[in-house]
């Protein structure tokens, strides 16, 4: 990870290449537009901008207005979260969000609307979030998930990691309230 000045600002970067992938030739810089500057592989001819991990998140309810929040452990022993996962080469956020759900909670989605991108910082990660709905069913948990539930909307937050900035999930829990007519307690 490193710090570079792009020209308007500082950017963090999560992944900035010094050796070229495909070759192995040591990267020189190039001006690339409005990119500014990019390491450059003189001899394959080819530009190699920053990269960084892509995830979704995943808020899945149900008809009675119920959330599943999952505990998972190397995450937290306090707090839950709805389910999340990173991508993988070749799949959309799409194919990803449903594909998480199915392996952690062991449910299949029946609809899924996107939610928007949130960038979190603190792993250098863009976020994918989503809303899925499914009629309520057990839930088959992953090993990776050390418990899970369905739980009222309004009562979520009592769990939820807090809010502040780069929590995803928060920015995702207010668009389900809005988009469903629910009000949370002042």
């Amino acid at each position: 990870m490193s710090v570079y000045n792009s020209g308007r600002k500082k950017v963090l970067i999560a992944m900035r290449y010094k050796y070229c992938p495909e070759c192995g030739a040591k990267l020189t810089e190039i001006l690339s537009g409005d990119e500014g500057i990019t390491p450059y592989c003189e001899a394959c001819g080819k530009r190699w901008f920053d990269t960084f991990q892509s995830c979704v998140i995943v808020l899945t309810y149900n008809e009675f207005d119920e959330v599943v929040l999952a505990r998972q452990g190397y995450l937290s022993d306090k707090y839950a979260s709805f389910t999340s996962g990173y991508m993988t080469p070749g799949e959309t956020a799409e194919e990803t969000a449903l594909r998480e759900v199915r392996e952690e909670l062991g449910i299949e989605l029946e609809s899924l609307e996107y939610a928007g991108t949130y960038w979190f910082a603190a792993k250098d990660m863009l976020m994918h979030g989503f809303i899925g709905f499914t009629r309520k069913k057990k839930l088959h948990l992953s090993q990776e998930v050390d418990s899970a539930e369905w739980v009222n909307a309004l009562d979520a937050p009592k769990t939820m990691f807090p809010d502040g900035p780069g929590n995803s999930a928060y920015a995702i829990y207010r668009k389900f309230l809005k988009m469903r007519g629910l009000n949370p307690a002042t």
